[in-house]
């Protein structure tokens, strides 16, 4: 942050910030890591397709994408907020919609559009520009760990309680609860008022807008990163969205999938605190590569290994630690970069690429399957991705960049 932005705002304290935004993004995450378990009911429910489906949660990811962008330039002009209570209320009414939705096309419209959005406004890239604001770089890359082992522990908390919720009363009623409980965003929201951006006016920024997205974007380890970030969102969509069906068309029950989806949560806990502490001590390129290159090795040893209950637990444990550990060290790389002022825009940008990913993991994880009968190419697919992003995040520089003295400017640009 500059100094003119740093003078104009009271940072929020370390434990406020973390225990509001944590909570934040364990509710947010936390649900939906277990939209996977809702494939099967609503197919077979209302008689449409895998693809049908997986189509929508494809849409949801793009959206999110989308509209992350634009969440995070909000969230950096006017504070985080507005942003939360926005997304909350968006996130209540797509899983309502989801629920409800008697076509293909409103189920698309309330499970993709809206909850998508709602994701933007709910999770990293709003709750991370909060960090870099008010965290010092010495701990920024440790409270980015911290937020996103929240998330993780939200898959382990929320997986096995909407597996339940499912199984006992309903898919429709389970996500009826589900929109009520999201809502308990606002409040928590409260605890990350910044007194910067009262009355809509946020702090004075060196760059404007598009300053800030001509430099990024000309920068090649911007790139890069964004590169490494599709693979990401490839891979652990595909997975957290078809393999309870994958499991289950290999004969294996489904509390086996509920399991692993809980077992993915729980270790990317220790998984994603693990990045972020390293982040303070290491190179963020070089743990960004490790994670890549060891997902395409456990990806490649569990489909090729003996399929079994155990397999399957240690694939989700191993999976587990690596699954959104590369979360922390890729927003600590781009803070590091280019400075916080435009975090949450430039985080957004990001995690746009990674949902583009997102959104061609889970379509063609439902298309290959619907013409081929078998997830089998989806997985190779994976795992060529895994090698190819560890290559191009080597020569990643996170050097402060260089920039000529500007004369500051009002953030609206």
């Amino acid at each position: 942050m500059t100094s003119h932005a740093a003078s104009s705002v009271k940072k929020l304290s370390v434990a406020q910030l973390l225990v509001c935004g944590a909570a934040i993004v364990t509710l947010s995450m936390g649900i939906r890591h277990g939209f996977g378990l809702w494939l099967q009911p609503i197919t077979q429910t209302q008689g449409w397709t895998r693809e049908t489906f997986a189509f929508a949660i494809a849409i949801q990811n793009l959206s999110w994408g989308v509209c992350g962008i634009f969440a995070g330039m909000l969230a950096d002009r006017l504070g985080a907020f507005k942003v939360l209570l926005g997304g909350a209320a968006l996130y209540a009414l797509g899983l309502a919609g989801m629920a409800l939705s008697p076509t293909g096309f409103l189920f698309t419209l309330t499970a993709g559009v809206l909850i998508g959005a709602a994701q933007a406004g709910t999770t990293y890239a709003v709750i991370y520009g909060i960090i870099g604001r008010n965290i010092s770089a010495d701990k920024r890359s440790w409270a980015m760990g911290v937020a996103a082992a929240a998330g993780s522990f939200g898959q382990f908390l929320m997986v096995p309680i909407e597996s339940f919720l499912i199984n006992n009363i309903g898919w429709q009623q389970a996500l009826l609860i589900l929109a009520g409980a999201v809502l308990l965003i606002m409040p928590l929201a409260l605890g990350l008022r910044e007194s910067g951006f009262a009355g809509g006016h946020a702090p004075v920024r060196e760059q404007t807008i598009l300053q800030a997205l001509k430099e990024a974007f000309k920068y090649p380890s911007f790139q890069l990163l964004m590169a490494g970030y599709f693979v990401c969102g490839f891979q652990v969509v595909f997975i957290g969205v078809h393999m309870p069906s994958y499991l289950k068309d290999k004969g294996l029950s489904p509390q086996v999938a509920g399991y692993a989806l809980a077992l993915i949560g729980l270790f990317n806990v220790f998984g994603t605190y693990t990045a972020g502490v390293l982040g303070q001590r290491m190179a963020k390129k070089n743990i960004l590569a490790f994670i890549y290159f060891a997902r395409a090795v456990v990806i490649s040893v569990f489909i090729a290994a003996p399929l079994s209950s155990m397999s399957v637990y240690i694939f989700a444990a191993v999976m587990g630690f690596l699954w959104l550990s590369t979360v922390p060290p890729t927003n600590a790389a781009v803070a590091q970069i280019f400075g916080v002022a435009h975090l949450s825009m430039l985080s957004g940008f990001v995690f746009f690429s990674h949902q583009i990913g997102s959104f061609l993991g889970v379509w063609l994880g439902g298309f290959l399957y619907d013409r081929t009968g078998s997830y089998d190419i989806v997985w190779y697919i994976t795992i060529a991705l895994g090698v190819f992003a560890g290559l191009i995040n080597l020569p990643v520089r996170e050097a402060p960049i260089a920039r000529p003295a500007i004369a500051p400017q009002p953030v609206a640009g």
